[in-house]
């Protein structure tokens, strides 16, 4: 009797290698050359993916809903609110239910647990679609738009400037992986906590108290809003301690010639980026956010089908 494999889960940063990366990235490059050429390239035909919602999106639900259409495959949205993980159904119930009608899984909630408890009950494969902790897609994206506009990452020097969250965690989970550096700045009371990231060390990663200093020689500078989803409470509070901690020009202006500037999005003009970086000449905002789409689909390929010989 052959046995099937246990599904294959992305639900932070590390879960993958350097060398699952590098095939990743190329077959980012490859898929994203048959979208912009109008070739159709369909391998997850009938193939569904459920989409699970717990906290709002734009870019996330776009990004995964017409990627899986556009492999050929169904995506189903799923609101915890109209779905009885909102009525208190266990997560573990909810995971082997759906897991039996589809063929992937994307959640994007609030607590990692969740997310570690979906997946160990689940019998496809689970993608973080962003927690507080992680948010391992988005920065997959970033470092394909990276490689796209300056080549490989690898010795470069990544700058992140605000609170130290699931940005910034993945960021340096990426760090040690890829072979990159980066530079965190935070104001006090808002700093990483490393100890949690699983890291074999602290060598990838150094923290500022200057973003200035932080922003010196960098090769990408990026950023997020001062307050996250599910932190509405300390806006104020946080208004105040990161008033000193908006990317402006001058800070560009210090980091590497051809430095570049990256925002997860949605972003607020006037607090964590003036709006000369985040429309001037150094930002690839929206390539960035463009390049959701066709990173997560060569992740679900990669998911469903393993590796695929390049073009």
């Amino acid at each position: 009797m052959t046995v099937k494999p246990a599904a294959r889960h992305y639900l932070q940063f590390r879960d993958f290698t350097r060398d699952e990366y590098n095939h990743l990235f190329e077959r980012t490059r490859w898929i994203k050359g048959e979208f912009k050429a109008y070739r159709r390239y369909w391998p997850l035909a009938d193939r569904t993916l459920v989409m699970i919602f717990e906290k709002a999106s734009t870019r996330t639900r776009l990004s995964f809903e017409a990627g899986m259409q556009q492999l050929g495959g169904t995506a189903i949205y799923l609101n915890t609110r109209d779905s009885q993980l909102g009525r208190g159904e266990p997560v573990e119930d909810t995971a082997r239910v759906i897991s039996r009608m589809c063929d992937l899984i994307m959640i994007r909630t609030f607590e990692q647990s969740m997310v570690e408890q979906l997946a160990a009950a689940s019998r496809v494969p689970v993608i973080n679609g962003l927690t507080n902790e992680y948010h391992p897609c988005q920065v997959l994206a970033d470092i394909f738009t990276f490689i796209e506009q300056r080549g490989p990452i690898a010795g470069k020097t990544v700058v992140w400037v605000g609170d130290g969250n699931n940005m910034c965690n993945t960021w340096i989970q990426a760090a040690e992986t890829l072979d990159f550096k980066v530079h965190v700045s935070s104001p006090p009371g808002y700093e990483i906590h490393p100890d949690q990231l699983g890291l074999k060390d602290d060598s990838h990663f150094q923290v500022f108290a200057d973003p200035m200093a932080a922003c010196r020689g960098a090769h990408l500078v990026t950023s997020d809003v001062w307050t996250s989803m599910g932190f509405e409470a300390e806006n104020e509070a946080r208004m105040k301690a990161f008033a000193d901690y908006c990317v402006d020009e001058e800070m560009m202006a210090v980091a590497a010639p051809d430095a570049v500037y990256m925002h997860c999005l949605p972003a607020h003009r006037g607090e964590e980026v003036t709006a000369g970086v985040i429309d001037g000449p150094q930002s690839v905002v929206w390539d960035e956010a463009e390049n959701r789409l066709h990173a997560q689909k060569a992740l679900m390929e990669y998911l469903l089908l393993g590796r695929v010989d390049v073009k």
